[in-house]
């Protein structure tokens, strides 16, 4: 049963189409993949469907009390509001018991004695009943707990950005909707809590609309995908997967009808030109024919991008690392690693969010020093550091500007000479487009364009901080492709999947409290081997466990106990840290050489921050697992 309409959707962006008077359906507990090149319009058309943005001609129908919620790629959150009324926001009866209830239980456990807070919440109870709202509460609080959300009761101006995004999803997929549409909902969040959310949204009980570049997320979640191409909309049954399929099968096609178009014009036209009389109103109308056959255009120019770029010479020695350490406070991130890269090594840095993968990458080129420890970088490497929010970016620049400020030209593997211009042609930015200016672009092609000035730069050694990130999955796809002829090093810090089978071939895997792990192989290769781990030794635990008298454990280990002491005072801590050089960013005022330093200090200790409050979660759970076996 069909819940949305869309009929006829034209809007366009200065010269450029958007969608050229588009139609389609959403039926219920419809899961759609919508994809296509960075700009062309995707977020435009998720905020259209969610009423924020509008459009010159065409409808879109659903009934009354429809309702739509809506995830963005850079969510803004109320700064004055708590976790709790940020997350069960609305005027529904369902929102307003279930803020009521939390609210009061809050203010129970600081007041556990209070006998009138003890009769309130008797209240709250029985209008939670009334409205049947427990399974809804159930709901959230395993999705809040999943997402590491525990503090319920801080403000949101509180939170590192990592915090806010999963407050920012928790709300999303907490409300009750009859369309979720959610804009690239696995930035920023780690393996684990992407595989929990591909779990979860398949009992999602509306239907939902997303834009990812996650290929494994998309393949898994969709069955249906809208595919947005120079302002046509293409819609194809099935998951991504099928999606490649059916694809190739429709450009095979349009090539066909296009020869098919040629071979008929041709003859039309050598029978114009032996000389028939064009006297008659047949043949008037057949002339007629051939010209309207002239103008008719098919669909056949696939806009690739094309990554050529040289890279310069390099020798035996890379980057060899002993001995590194690195602590914020009274926590390590690194603890005692060693690492030696070598000429065409492919490697992949994964862990946590805030366990130091972004702390170790720029160690490694030297934008952060280590505590102790040394580290020996070759006399021919060339770095190109492709990092997360290219705030280097100056948005006042004209495209054709800022790629010009890295090079002219360069040269490729093949001996080429390709100009400025020619390498942004080649990354879809037509002539057109190359004197618009960077704050004009949609966030996916700054990316685009951010990318290939670090590959102008002709580097040796790509080190690439979630580079998957606002990039659209052809991009992705060539990015991939252009990757496996790279002749140099490659080091990433990922948490696409799909990303990590196709480049990497050896991981650094951080494992919590500063430790690490090497492991050879692609990501799926280590994650079987880390399930195989578990179930091993879950196994050997059962096998202990019928055949020796069960202990239960009565209370914390001894550094488990100590980390749990001062866990909550080292949050405090971080917290005060974090509001001081956020003021000092306020009083740094144009040094932009303070500004960089002080940014990069804020991003190191929202990761320990965010660290911190994962570990808080874990130990508290661990600590109610424990009080309940006791009991």
């Amino acid at each position: 049963m069909s819940i949305l309409s869309v009929e006829n959707l034209y809007k366009s962006y200065g010269d450029k189409v958007l969608f050229d008077s588009i139609s389609f359906t959403i039926e219920e507990r419809e899961r759609i993949g919508l994809i296509g090149v960075n700009g062309t319009g995707k977020s435009t058309l998720l905020k259209v469907l969610a009423g924020l943005d509008s459009s010159e001609q065409g409808s879109i129908k659903h009934a009354n009390d429809f309702h739509v919620e809506y995830l963005s790629q850079e969510p803004q959150l109320n700064e004055d509001l708590t976790v709790l009324e940020q997350i069960y926001y609305g005027e529904s009866d369902l929102m307003k018991v279930m803020r009521h209830y939390e609210k009061t239980l809050l203010e129970l456990e600081a007041n556990p004695n209070n006998e009138s807070l003890q009769n309130k919440l008797l209240q709250v109870q029985q209008q939670m009943e009334q409205q049947d709202a427990w399974d809804a509460n159930t709901a959230a609080k395993t999705v809040l707990t999943r997402l590491g959300i525990t503090a319920f009761d801080k403000q949101i101006s509180q939170l590192s950005g990592g915090q806010k995004k999963r407050v920012a999803i928790a709300s999303a997929l907490i409300q009750p909707a009859d369309l979720l549409i959610l804009d690239e909902p696995t930035n920023h969040l780690d393996n684990p809590t992407i595989e929990w959310l591909e779990s979860y949204l398949p009992q999602y009980k509306g239907a939902i609309i997303l834009v990812t570049h996650d290929r494994y997320f998309l393949n898994r979640i969709t069955n249906r995908i809208y595919e947005l191409d120079k302002g046509n909309l293409y819609i194809y049954e099935g998951n991504y997967e099928t999606f490649l399929e059916k694809k190739a099968e429709r450009e095979e096609q349009e090539l066909q009808n296009e020869q098919k178009h040629k071979n008929t014009l041709k003859r039309e036209l050598a029978w114009l030109k032996r000389g028939a009389k064009a006297r008659t109103t047949k043949q008037k109308a057949r002339i007629q024919r051939v010209e309207d056959m002239k103008e008719t255009k098919f669909d056949t120019s696939s806009e690739q991008v094309d990554f050529q770029a040289g890279s310069t010479r390099l020798g035996k020695k890379v980057i060899e690392l002993e001995g590194i350490e690195k602590s914020y406070g009274d926590g390590a991130i690194i603890k005692d690693f060693d690492y030696l890269i070598t000429p065409g090594d492919r490697i992949g840095i994964i862990g946590p969010n805030g366990s130091g993968k972004t702390t170790l990458l720029n160690i490694m080129a030297n934008r952060t020093s280590a505590d102790s420890g040394q580290i020996e970088i070759g006399p021919t490497v060339k770095i190109g550091y492709y990092t997360q929010d290219h705030s280097e970016m100056d948005e006042n620049l004209r495209v054709i500007e800022y790629i010009r400020e890295e090079a002219e030209v360069i040269h490729t593997a093949k001996g080429e000479v390709i100009t400025a211009e020619q390498m942004l042609e080649r990354f879809l930015f037509p002539r057109s487009q190359q004197w618009t200016y960077i704050r004009k672009l949609s966030g996916g092609e700054r990316r685009r364009l951010y990318l290939l000035r670090v590959l102008m730069s002709e580097p040796n050694v790509l080190f690439l901080d979630e580079p998957t990130n606002d990039l659209d999955t052809q991009t992705l796809g060539v990015l991939e492709d252009y990757l496996d002829q790279f002749p140099g090093v490659v080091v990433t810090v990922s948490h696409d999947r799909y990303f990590l089978d196709r480049v990497v071939d050896q991981l650094i895997a951080f494992e919590g409290n500063g430790s690490t792990r090497t492991f050879y192989g692609n990501y799926s290769e280590y994650l079987q081997q880390v399930t195989e781990t578990k179930a091993q030794t879950e196994k050997t635990n059962k096998q202990n466990h019928q055949t020796k008298q069960p202990t239960r454990r009565k209370k914390l280990s001894y550094n488990d106990q100590k980390e749990w002491d001062g866990i909550e005072d080292r949050i405090t801590e971080l917290e005060d840290k974090l509001e001081k050089i956020k003021a000092d960013i306020a009083a740094a005022g144009s040094d932009l050489e303070k500004v960089q330093q002080l940014y990069d200090e804020q991003r190191v200790i929202e990761e320990k921050l965010e660290y911190a409050m994962d570990r808080w979660t874990e130990l508290s759970m661990l600590i109610e697992e424990i009080e309940n076996e006791n009991a």
